[in-house]
This record gives C-alpha cells, structure tokens and sequence, in this order.
C-alpha cells in the first residue's frame, strides 16, 4: 500500500495543493489551512524522497529528486513566511512567501523540461508543463489583481498536474 501511495500521491497531491493557494487567494480557505498544508506538505516531501532514495537514483527520477531536495526548503520558507506573518518570526514574511510560491512554479519546470528531452512518449506534455510552470509564474509577477493571480496560479498548477497525470498513468 505504502508503494502505492508513492507512486500515485503525488498526482493528487499537487493539484490539490495549487487548490489550496488559489482558494485561500480568493478568501475561500484561510492562510491558517494554508498554513498547514506547508507543514504537512514538508513533511511529505522529506518523507517521499527518504522512501524513494534509492528508486529515484538516476535518469528522469534522478532530476525529480533533485526538484524535491530544493524545493524541500522552499516549502519551509513558506512555513516561515506564515509564521512571521502571525508575529513568530521576526522576518518579513512577503520575501519568504514569495520564495516558496516562485520557487514551487519554477523549479518543477526544470524536472518537466529535462523529463520532456528523455522519454519517448509524451515529451510534449512535459514541454507544456513547463511553460505552463514559467508563463504563470510570469502571470503572478505582473498581474494587476487577485483574480488575475488566481489566474496565473490556475496555469501552474494545470501545467504541473496534467505532467504528474502523464507521468503517473503511463509509467
């Protein structure tokens, strides 16, 4: 079962995740629950690149590891941020919060951009992924209100789920 949830976890997680940004952009969830996922969302990344070391040691897997350990502390930037944001830390939060949400539209680009020039089926999809990753990371920077940020996240995370999806059903 735990192999399983390995493999296919993250096809839910990160859609799920980019869910959760935009519904707490909108004022749907609050950045309590936001929060929170950060947390549980550091602890499943340690916990997936523990488990999957050894599986994950070269090739395509070796490049997604490599995301996971640098996007690991981009995560607890995040954690950082909010809990400067609610008077814990004495940082400003906006750097730190800025750091894990561009860090989590970027850095997947990379492993979506060298996925895409390694596998025989389905390179596109990983190619989209990544502009997806960059064109809304660029959305974010330079939209003129929250709903045209929501917007732009909406296009990281389409881009993101639908190469995890490719990645999960056909290998």
């Amino acid at each position: 079962m735990f192999r399983s949830l390995r493999e296919n976890g993250p096809a839910l997680l990160v859609p799920a995740a980019w869910l959760v940004v935009v519904a707490t952009l909108l004022g749907l969830v609050s950045t309590h629950a936001l929060f929170v996922a950060h947390v549980v969302m550091s602890v499943l990344l340690v916990a997936f690149v523990a488990a999957s070391w050894r599986d994950m040691s070269d090739g395509v897997l070796r490049t997604w590891k490599l995301v996971i350990l640098a996007g690991t502390p981009v995560t607890l930037a995040g954690v950082a941020g909010f809990l400067a944001l609610a008077g814990a830390l004495d940082v400003p939060p906006d750097a730190l919060l800025a750091l894990s949400l561009f860090g989590w539209a970027l850095l997947p680009a990379i492993g979506f951009a060298s996925t895409g020039r390694r596998v025989d089926a389905g390179g596109r999809i990983y190619d989209i992924g990544a502009v997806c990753c960059v064109a809304g990371a660029v959305g974010v920077a330079v939209a003129p209100s929250v709903t045209w940020t929501a917007v732009a996240i909406a296009v990281v995370g389409a881009g993101q789920t639908a190469g995890i999806l490719d990645a999960t059903l056909r290998y």
